[in-house]
């Protein structure tokens, strides 16, 4: 009996557990987690293991799957902050991981660059100089209470990167047809010419973006004095 006893009251437990288990409340951050815009982010960081693959392959039909995916990840960036606004799912996970995921990319990307002789190491060091510094200067900001919004040539900066990095990611010359007439591209280049051009729209955003930050400390700083 006492084995009978000790089995029942053991079965019992689990059963209890179970039912707290069930009855207990998932957490905040699951509960932001699960939408939509949030599981299209994480896929884009999923995509990254299978990006850098297909550009370690380097061969034409690999490069070209490889600027694919960029273009996916790319377009899913715009697809999940488009839904996140609409259907008011802006979440403080989706704030955390939208920019990780496109940091993350973007430096996968442009390091697979310089690893493959496609880019110049320099014009890297400056764009990820470039995202540090911007980046600790929001924290401060944020910190603070200040909010400094992007501007036209930040978007720029981004536009002309992505699509630099995916003309990079293709890299091999095909044949495009313009309509009129069809030529060879090389793509390589291409990519070459847009990247430089985000790099340099991306020292003139960090420069205004650092003058912003400047303004709205000496615009607080006087009015503090004046409270004074």
């Amino acid at each position: 009996m006492d084995r009978v006893e000790r089995a029942v009251r053991r079965r019992q437990k689990k059963e209890e557990k179970a039912r707290r288990r069930a009855a207990r409340k998932p957490s905040v951050l699951v509960q932001e987690f699960w939408n939509l815009p949030n599981i299209l982010t994480l896929g884009r960081i999923l995509l990254i293991p299978l990006f850098v693959w297909l550009l370690y392959e380097a061969d034409p039909y690999s490069s070209l799957l490889a600027a694919a995916v960029f273009a996916v990840a790319s377009i899913t960036d715009v697809v999940d902050g488009y839904l996140a606004r609409r259907w008011n799912l802006i979440t403080v996970v989706g704030k955390f991981m939208d920019p990780l995921a496109d940091k993350l990319i973007a430096m996968a990307a442009l390091v697979m660059m310089v690893r493959l002789g496609r880019i110049s190491a320099w014009v890297v060091v400056v764009l990820l100089a470039r995202e540090f510094i911007i980046s600790g200067l929001r924290t401060i900001a944020a910190s603070e209470g200040m909010v400094i919004a992007a501007g036209q040539e930040g978007k720029w900066k981004t536009s002309l990167q992505l699509v630099g990095i995916i003309s990079l990611c293709v890299h091999y010359e095909h044949p495009v047809d313009w309509g009129f007439y069809a030529s060879p591209v090389d793509f390589n280049k291409v990519g070459q010419v847009l990247v430089y051009l985000s790099a340099a729209f991306s020292v003139w955003s960090a420069v205004v973006y650092f003058r912003a930050f400047l303004s709205m400390l000496a615009r607080r700083g006087n009015g503090d004095e004046q409270k004074a």
